[in-house]
């Protein structure tokens, strides 16, 4: 294969990745490996002019090919622009993932000459970043972009031009015994590009559950239990005690909305529906719902359940059960502990939230505006941990 514009010739085991093979048999340890499912991106190369994950391609498949590293790119024009520019807009911090961070930034470059920011974010979607919050990158790729159609170089526009030439087709000619493929089934008529998710999909949320994706948290209403439970079977008034939903149309136990959630610089708004099954004589609910982000795609989906004891005191416990599953880009924040002390405190200033309407208050009229945000309830975390541990000493 050609390797930085160099041929090289290597033995190599069928089942060895490109990663391990540049690596290893060539030292050119500038290619990095993490995940190794082709799910981070750090080890992004260019093959044949286009980004491959090289953690998930066979060294073997790659013979006759060109093959580009980090170390490859000195007299690359596209990359002669973004290096400075992820330089300027401080788009690196560890460097771990900048080698496949760059190789996608090429692609977006040449390929996608007219992005904007959003869809800069949706083409980075597959590198992730543990550092920089993606801002940082994001400005320079957009810098770049903006100096190409400020001052074009013509270097670059040759390499758009040599990217939008079609390439040539390896048609795999089946051996005569071959047993004959099945048809294909007719492709759906809707793009999955608009397909909202409306049902929950119990086999995915058990999957999730045994994966740890599950919640338990509970909060007190100095109410009674009746008019708790009747607040909380109203859909609308349930809606405006958490900020960022909102109900679009409302159906007996369905309704249909969405709900805005703010990750630091990143923000989701799932769109979706949800239906409430009740059990009056138990008081117990079972909350079924899930969305889809239109900008990342990342799909949602989870069952929320509760049941209400009542105390001696004429006051409410509210014990919620929840079990949830995310798919896509954004899948990466399921995995995280601190999602449990997220979600847990948004349960409990629900909790408040739900108090105050039972005491007769109203929402303030921007309320329902307000996303979920993450950086404000982690800041409330860490200050509730540095009390408990001043407590302590």
């Amino acid at each position: 294969m050609e390797v930085n514009g160099r041929t090289v010739s290597r033995d190599a085991e069928p089942r060895m990745h490109l990663g391990d093979f540049l690596r290893d048999g060539l030292q050119l340890t500038g290619t990095h490996l993490s995940c190794e499912h082709g799910v981070c991106g750090a080890c992004t190369v260019l093959l044949d002019g286009q980004p491959a994950r090289s953690c998930t391609t066979f060294a073997v498949a790659c013979e006759g090919h060109a093959v580009t590293t980090i170390e490859g790119y000195d007299d690359d024009p596209a990359m002669r622009l973004l290096r400075p520019a992820f330089t300027r807009h401080h788009a690196l911090q560890c460097g771990f993932c900048t080698p496949g961070m760059l190789a996608t930034a090429r692609d977006i470059v040449l390929r996608v000459p007219a992005a904007d920011e959003a869809r800069v974010r949706l083409e980075l979607a597959g590198n992730l970043c543990r550092c920089t919050g993606y801002q940082g990158i994001v400005d320079a790729i957009l810098d770049v972009l903006k100096q190409q159609r400020d001052t074009p170089d013509p270097r670059v526009e040759q390499l758009r031009d040599t990217l939008r030439a079609p390439r040539p087709v390896t048609v795999y000619r089946k051996p005569a015994h071959a047993t004959p493929a099945p048809t294909p089934a007719p492709a759906a008529s809707a793009s999955p590009r608009t397909e909202v998710v409306t049902e929950v999909d119990d086999g995915i949320l058990a999957k999730a559950r045994a994966k740890g994706h599950a919640i338990d948290a509970s909060f007190d209403v100095p109410f009674p239990a009746e008019q708790v439970w009747a607040l909380m079977g109203d859909l609308p008034t349930v809606a405006s005690c958490l900020p960022g939903a909102r109900i679009d149309s409302h159906d007996g136990e369905r309704v249909k909305g969405s709900i805005a959630i703010k990750f630091g610089p990143m923000s989701a708004a799932f769109v979706g529906a949800a239906r409430l099954e009740r059990d009056d004589a138990l008081k117990r609910a079972v909350l079924r719902g899930a969305g889809q982000d239109s900008l990342s795609k990342s799909r949602a989906q989870g069952n929320v359940a509760y049941r209400l004891v009542s105390s001696d005191a004429g006051h409410t416990r509210v014990h919620v059960d929840m079990v949830y599953a995310l798919q896509g880009p954004l899948a990466q924040f399921s995995r995280s502990g601190l999602v449990k002390d997220f979600v847990r405190r948004m349960v409990a200033d629900f909790g408040v939230q739900v108090s105050r309407r039972l005491a007769g208050e109203t929402a303030p009229a921007d309320e329902a505006k307000r996303s979920v945000s993450l950086l404000a309830i982690l800041w409330s975390m860490a200050v509730d941990r540095l009390r408990r541990l001043f407590k302590r000493a």
